[in-house]
C-alpha cells in the first residue's frame, strides 16, 4: 500500500544523524542526500524522505507530512488525482512524468484537507 514517507524537518543534519543511527539496527541507511533532504532504506531504494521544511516560517505553521501510495498503473494515478479533487483535496503536481525521480516514476500530488501532501506512483 506505501510506497514511501516523506518528513519534513527543521534540522536536516540532526534529522540524518538520528535516522542514521536508528535505522541503522533494523539494517537500513542512508541512501540519498543533497541540501535539501535525505532518503533511508534498503539499497534497493528509500521508503524514508527527510526533506529541509522551509516554509513553515512563511506560514506559521509546520508542514504536514508526505505520503505516498502505490498504483497498479498510471490509470489508477490519473483516477487517484481527478477523484482527489472532486473530493475537496487541492492540486499539488497532476499526473505525470516525474523523470527528475527516475525515467518511469509516474505520479500525481494532493494536498489534503489538513494540509499533508499525498501522492500516488506507479514506476513502470
Amino acid at each position: 500500500m506505501l510506497d514511501h514517507v516523506g518528513l519534513h524537518v527543521r534540522d536536516l543534519r540532526a534529522s540524518v544523524t538520528f535516522y542514521q543511527a536508528a535505522l541503522a539496527a533494523l539494517g537500513h541507511g542512508l541512501t540519498y542526500q543533497d541540501g535539501n533532504g535525505a532518503g533511508f532504506g534498503p539499497q534497493s531504494g528509500a521508503g524514508l524522505w527527510l526533506y529541509v521544511d522551509k516554509e513553515s516560517k512563511q506560514r506559521g505553521r509546520p508542514m504536514g507530512v508526505h505520503v505516498a501510495f502505490a498504483a497498479r498503473d498510471r490509470a489508477a494515478v490519473d483516477a487517484f488525482h481527478k477523484a482527489g479533487l472532486k473530493a475537496g483535496g487541492a492540486d499539488n503536481g497532476k499526473p505525470g512524468l516525474r523523470a527528475d525521480y527516475s525515467p518511469t516514476y509516474y505520479a500525481a500530488f494532493l494536498i489534503d484537507p489538513d494540509g499533508n501532501n499525498v501522492e500516488a506512483v506507479c514506476v513502470a
